[in-house]
């Protein structure tokens, strides 16, 4: 049964959003120190964030992004999250659907991010949409289409099935797609790009294995 979407908040990503974003484990190190990074973040037009994903940062674009350690700057062995979108969907059981105007509450959070724009109500083929065209971001960035392409539900409760998208360079693993954001009982969803050292997990399972494929997405995105 599909899970329908109550709101979606988004910023579409750009080529040199997403530019900007893989290049992060290997510009110059700045380490774990809080004036370094501060120092940093004021250079590139960035702020911190705290409230939408703890201890974490907006860009220049107003996009949130994460990562492991308290420095995104030159850490190959980091793993690094940009959100661009963050989804409610409705839970079909819960008919009293009393999470609402606290839930609503949280998505305003997202949804005057400026720049940001909002739709409500909206179904899982508007997450696609969105997704669609980050994908083509990404895909001009790296000058290859994604290599493994899945509809799943895995990384999210509860949640739609949507597409992730699946990038590889040398090094990392791009992942495009929801994830859950781990926040109010798990409900709100982040619509993604992450990159992830390989070695978070096993190389990819053979085509047609959607099973262990969805396994190597969780492995890559979960925070």
């Amino acid at each position: 049964m599909a899970i329908p979407v109550h709101a979606l908040a988004h910023r579409p990503l750009t080529v040199e959003d997403v530019a900007e974003f893989v290049a992060l484990p290997f510009v110059p190190h700045v380490p774990d120190d809080v004036e370094a990074v501060d120092e940093e973040i004021r250079r590139r037009g960035w702020q911190w964030e705290q409230e939408l994903v703890n201890d974490s940062f907006r860009t220049a674009r107003e996009h949130v992004l994460c990562c492991d350690g308290i420095s995104p700057f030159g850490s190959p062995d980091a793993r690094y999250f940009l959100v661009f979108g963050e989804m409610y969907p409705v839970d079909p059981d819960d008919e009293s659907r009393s999470n609402d105007a606290w839930l609503s509450g949280y998505m305003d959070g997202w949804r005057q991010l400026p720049g940001w724009s909002t739709r409500e109500p909206c179904t899982d083929q508007d997450c696609e949409s969105v997704l669609t065209q980050a994908a083509q971001a990404v895909t001009e960035c790296l000058g290859a289409a994604a290599r493994r392409t899945i509809v799943s539900s895995a990384t999210v409760v509860p949640g739609p099935a949507l597409t992730h998208r699946i990038w590889r360079t040398p090094t990392h693993a791009l992942v495009l797609g929801p994830s859950a954001d781990n926040g109010p009982y798990g409900y709100l969803t982040h619509l993604q790009l992450s990159c992830t050292p390989l070695a978070c997990g096993p190389d990819l399972p053979p085509a047609g294995d959607e099973d262990g494929l969805a396994g190597w997405i969780t492995a890559h995105v979960d925070w």
